[in-house]
């Protein structure tokens, strides 16, 4: 019963969440004390996970991992789920979405994600995908008497459950060739000559690329992200996306790293198709959130483009990528969540016409964003593109690299244009002033890590090759 020690994270969360609930149930005006402890809940978390970082071991007849690998993108989650909730405290209650189960249904798609990255069987990963998956339904809809949130919610709906059966019905393909549910035992039972686990493969792709808005399954982001209230589409753009290239890498490098050779001309089609959509498709957008899921879109593609090398190299280098692409997101949104006129929030790029006149501060912090978001050296995003590149050209994947290049020259005419229309446009009327330390908190740091990468760059590519991924 010591080794129960490597799940105690999953069962600290889920207590946690059980007793958060029934607090938020029998107290009056309970959001503003179940959002203080879900962050106490995240903090503790943390430190728990922390404290064992190092340690490496299965649990449930080898059906549950906790390793570095997975401690790591816990921590990923944890962080970013922290900060969402600390820039989206003051939205949730101004737009009177003033619910408490907010921040619990938050905590339980984490839960989810914990289970899906630790997962070493078929059925384990299932249920967790499923818990996460039902978690976000309920988010892209939470804004109840608003029309386009129930819309989204339920094309979210739809579409993911259409790509879960999918997944599914490759992970009974898979467990009917393999012989087991557990990755191990499928990576020794899977070869080319096994027709029936390359098929299966194919349909688990579909069910994951859905999941990280890859193209061609990527027709759901835009519409939800735009319709889903602002404190969802910060989540949905930021921690699905890290707990989804942590299982893609799970399922690449075990149950089928035996048979690389037949995932890796779909996965690179894959990341062509997200990178080269993703910067031709954002240039005609004039909302800002329909942007960024374009841009996301983008940016998965390069992940992935990493993955497809299927060297550690380019596994690790698609770790850097996701663990920077967390940062430059998060003060994406904290400098969306600081615009608002007339007590609404903007979402139209016309809203930032010349507000470097009224807000110098604000206007910087995109700039850094923006700027590290297109891959303009010495920022932290061209170091995340830098890694790929060297991970793509040393497996000699020349093709790949140069349309990543081009697309990576095309998506940065639509970031320079929103800096064009930040600096250079005429000044509209200026926002109202925000008073938010989290927002403020949020903003300084991502800005200070993206400008200050450049003086130890390696750091994180040091961490992320060291990482345990079996």
């Amino acid at each position: 019963m010591e080794n129960i020690n490597f799940f105690l994270p999953e069962i600290f969360l889920t207590v946690s969440i059980l007793l958060t609930l029934m607090i938020g149930v029998f107290f009056k005006n309970s959001y503003v004390l179940v959002t203080s402890i879900v962050y106490g809940i995240i903090i503790s978390l943390i430190l728990i996970i922390l404290n064992s970082f190092d340690s490496s071991f299965k649990l449930f007849s080898d059906s549950f991992v906790s390793n570095s690998f997975t401690n790591f993108f816990k921590v990923l989650i944890l962080i970013g789920t922290f900060f969402i909730l600390i820039i989206t405290q003051n939205f949730i209650k101004e737009t009177k979405i003033n619910y408490f189960e907010y921040s619990l249904v938050l905590l339980l798609s984490v839960l989810g994600m914990f289970i899906m990255i630790s997962a070493n069987d078929l059925i384990l990963f299932y249920l967790g995908l499923e818990l996460q998956s039902l978690s976000l339904y309920i988010l892209a809809s939470l804004d109840r008497d608003n029309l386009k949130s129930n819309e989204s919610g339920l094309k979210y709906f739809i579409l993911s459950s259409l790509a879960s059966g999918l997944l599914l019905y490759g992970c009974s393909i898979l467990y009917g060739f393999s012989g087991s549910t557990n990755f191990e035992i499928i990576s020794l039972n899977t070869n080319t000559e096994n027709i029936g686990t390359v098929f299966a493969m194919v349909f688990i792709l579909v069910g994951l690329a859905f999941k990280v808005s890859a193209v061609p399954f990527h027709m759901w982001t835009p519409d939800v992200y735009e319709g889903a209230p602002s404190s969802v589409t910060s989540f949905f753009a930021v921690v699905p996306k890290i707990a989804g290239i942590a299982v893609f890498i799970r399922f690449m490098q075990i149950p089928f790293g035996e048979i690389s050779d037949q995932w890796q001309p779909i996965l690179i089609f894959i990341s062509l198709a997200s990178m080269i959509l993703g910067a031709v498709a954002a240039i005609g957008q004039s909302n800002i959130k329909r942007l960024i899921a374009y841009s996301s879109i983008g940016h998965i593609g390069f992940v992935l483009a990493g993955i497809s090398t299927s060297t550690n190299l380019g596994y690790s280098s698609s770790i850097t990528y996701i663990s920077i692409y967390v940062i430059m997101n998060l003060g994406m949104f904290a400098c969306i969540f600081s615009m608002k006129k007339n007590g609404n929030y903007c979402e139209s790029l016309s809203d930032l016409s010349g507000i470097s006149k009224q807000h110098p501060i604000l206007s910087i912090s995109l700039l850094v964003i923006l700027f590290s978001l297109a891959g303009i050296p010495p920022l932290a995003g061209f170091f995340a593109k830098f890694y790929i590149f060297i991970a793509v050209i040393e497996s000699k994947m020349y093709t790949l690299a140069i349309i990543g290049l081009l697309s990576t020259v095309i998506s940065a005419f639509y970031y320079l244009r929103i800096i064009k229309i930040i600096y250079f446009d005429d000044a509209n009327k200026s926002f109202d002033k925000i008073k938010n330390l989290g927002i403020s908190t949020t903003l300084f740091l991502s800005s200070m890590l993206l400008i200050t990468f450049f003086i130890y760059p390696s750091f994180l590519n040091t961490i992320t090759e060291t990482l345990i991924i079996n």
